[in-house]
């Protein structure tokens, strides 16, 4: 197994880590905002020291295309709410399933704005991602709440994130894709949460710290798995957080899925994972929006996937 993927399963073990600490705060007094502006605050401390050593965070507002980087910002905000949302009102398994069809959003926006081909292999795949995530959350037979609306909002929002990102990064400073929605997401939930504002105690603090110490973690060795293995290789680790979500759910959440759900998680994980490394597919890794998760460091491997290290799995390496 290439050291790139070992990295890439280490990475996602520590976002579920940092995703599972969410959703504990849910049984708490913090708003929404509230945990998104500590979590993003936080996040700031591994940003610093995952800056490239050829730019400068105080350069961070000479844009090429200020208008899309600030749009994917302000879309960031959004997704970034509507995924802790979903974390802290149902289940992880739930979240997991319905965030997963972010690469359909994709494919989708690719085909409308990038013009790309998508072949009927993939769209047959794509299609039975999304039967999984039915078999999952079952709407019309189980009851539906505000979470799983917040969760395929932030999938689709994501979408629309990462498909600015592609266009935008092989011509904008990384200090710029990264502390920019940073910055976003701490100013705008900031005073968002001024209404309703409680301060944490001092076992929140330490575990917001602890999110942006996992999460920092977790994106080091995300961007080294990137450059060390091909992506067709690292995007199928992200469904080991399914495998996560039912660990953490049962154990400190009392989740248990049923039968359907666990066929239903089987169905998203095997297709998405065909979706990925089907032959000639333009591998992407999913941007999810959360301040500690891949989305952070999307800008770090958006540049070198646009260059031709995203090949299909035939190709050389480069």
């Amino acid at each position: 197994m290439p050291s790139g993927v070992i990295l890439a399963f280490f990475a996602y073990a520590l976002y579920s880590c940092c995703d599972a600490i969410t959703k504990g705060f849910g049984s708490g007094n913090l708003s929404v905002h509230e945990i998104a502006f500590w979590a993003g605050l936080f996040s700031f401390i591994p940003a610093i020291f995952t800056r490239p050593k050829n730019e400068r965070w105080i350069d961070f507002w000479r844009m090429r295309h200020p208008w899309l980087v600030n749009l994917r910002s302000a879309v960031g905000v959004l997704g970034n709410m509507s995924v802790i949302f979903a974390f802290t009102t149902i289940p992880l398994t739930d979240t997991y399933s319905i965030t997963f069809l972010g690469p359909i959003f994709i494919v989708i926006l690719s085909v409308i704005f990038l013009k790309e081909t998508v072949s009927p292999q993939r769209w047959f795949f794509l299609a039975m991602s999304f039967v999984g995530m039915l078999l999952v959350v079952r709407p019309g037979f189980r009851e539906l709440q505000l979470g799983h609306l917040m969760a395929l909002s932030a999938a689709m929002l994501g979408a629309v994130a990462t498909t600015i990102l592609r266009r935008v990064a092989p011509h904008e400073k990384r200090v710029s894709l990264i502390g920019l929605p940073l910055g976003y997401i701490v100013i705008v939930n900031g005073i968002w949460m001024i209404p309703d504002f409680v301060m944490p105690t001092w076992q929140e603090f330490g575990l917001f710290l602890v999110i942006g110490g996992l999460g920092g973690t977790g994106n080091v060795l995300f961007i080294n798995a990137t450059r060390s293995a091909r992506a067709s290789e690292v995007a199928p680790v992200q469904y080991s957080q399914i495998a996560w979500a039912l660990i953490f759910g049962a154990v400190f959440f009392q989740e248990y899925p049923d039968l359907i759900a666990y066929a239903g998680l089987a169905v998203v994980v095997v297709f998405g994972i065909m979706n990925v490394v089907s032959g000639g597919a333009r591998i992407r890794i999913f941007s999810r929006l959360s301040p500690f998760g891949p989305a952070t460091v999307a800008a770090e491997i958006a540049k070198p996937i646009e260059a031709g290290e995203d090949r299909p799995e035939t190709d050389r390496r480069g």
